[in-house]
């Protein structure tokens, strides 16, 4: 990872958290919502924060690669820039943020040479950041508070609890034949994928599944190089480490191709083939 400075940590925490503290002020307002695709939804405050931090980091990174999930542009970037890549997702959760529900997030990625190597994801209603990166350690900060370490915690399992995060839409597809393999399965629902990555890292679920293959390389840079500094599973249902390379996304939406699992890897191995079958009986 090519070292980030003191002042430069310090100035994207700033942008990040300005940000997310000017959601709350637009969300206090009104705001339109418009139809991207099919249950796709964006509104004005992703656009304008979207331009914020696109622009706040090409100001302090001027030789690197943005790409924002707003600016369809920024996307040929991928392919062309040989350099450090900075990711761009102003609300982590649209759908949260739109009905007025807390699990929203604004986060940024780092991408460089196919590896996630930092991530910044700001809870705005929670006012708290998390930052790091396999190189840089996990920290956490509450509102005005002093940066601290953040302490990545293994759930407590007992044999009839397993905490699982999972999506709504692989839930109407998925939840009954997971819970027939994995009886002990409890399921959360929370809107950011960020925010679920960080639920397991801090031992509040043991599992997060995401199937349905619709996340974006915005989605998934900053929470994912989190996880990976959190000494966490971050594999498909093959067991294959997720790829952020041409040959797993789709060129044009930088959609990953493969399901996602983040876990703990204690109780990561036997579960596994559990899911496995699972899917497959769904398949």
């Amino acid at each position: 990872m090519q070292k980030l400075s003191d002042d430069q940590l310090a100035a994207i925490n700033r942008l990040v958290v300005d940000c997310g503290r000017r959601s709350l002020d637009l969300a206090a307002g009104s705001f339109k919502v418009y139809e991207k695709g099919l249950d796709d939804y964006v509104t004005d405050v992703d656009r304008a924060l979207d331009a914020q931090l696109a622009g706040g980091l090409t100001a302090l990174f001027p030789a690197d690669g943005v790409i924002s999930e707003e600016n369809a542009a920024s996307r040929r970037q991928f392919s062309q820039q040989a350099g450090r890549l900075w990711l761009v997702d102003p609300l982590d959760g649209t759908e949260d943020f739109i009905h007025g529900k807390p699990h929203y997030s604004v986060m940024v990625g780092v991408l460089e040479q196919g590896r996630p190597t930092a991530g910044w994801i700001y809870a705005p209603v929670f006012d708290q950041l998390y930052f790091g990166g396999e190189e840089l350690g996990l920290f956490g900060q509450a509102g005005a508070g002093e940066v601290v370490p953040l302490m990545p915690t293994q759930p407590e399992l007992t044999g009839d609890r397993l905490p699982v995060l999972i999506g709504t839409k692989d839930a109407r597809r998925y939840g009954e034949s997971i819970l027939r393999h994995i009886p002990q399965a409890q399921f959360g629902f929370i809107g950011s994928f960020g925010l679920k990555v960080l639920e397991v890292i801090q031992g509040r679920a043991a599992l997060y599944i995401y199937l349905n293959r619709r996340v974006k390389l915005w989605d998934t840079v900053g929470p994912l190089a989190l996880a990976r500094a959190a000494g966490l599973v971050c594999c498909d249902l093959d067991g294959k480490p997720i790829g952020f390379d041409t040959a797993a996304l789709d060129p044009d939406t930088l959609t990953h191709q493969q399901p996602i699992l983040v876990g703990w890897p204690p109780s990561f191995d036997p579960l596994l083939p559990l899911l496995q079958r699972a899917i497959a009986d769904v398949d």
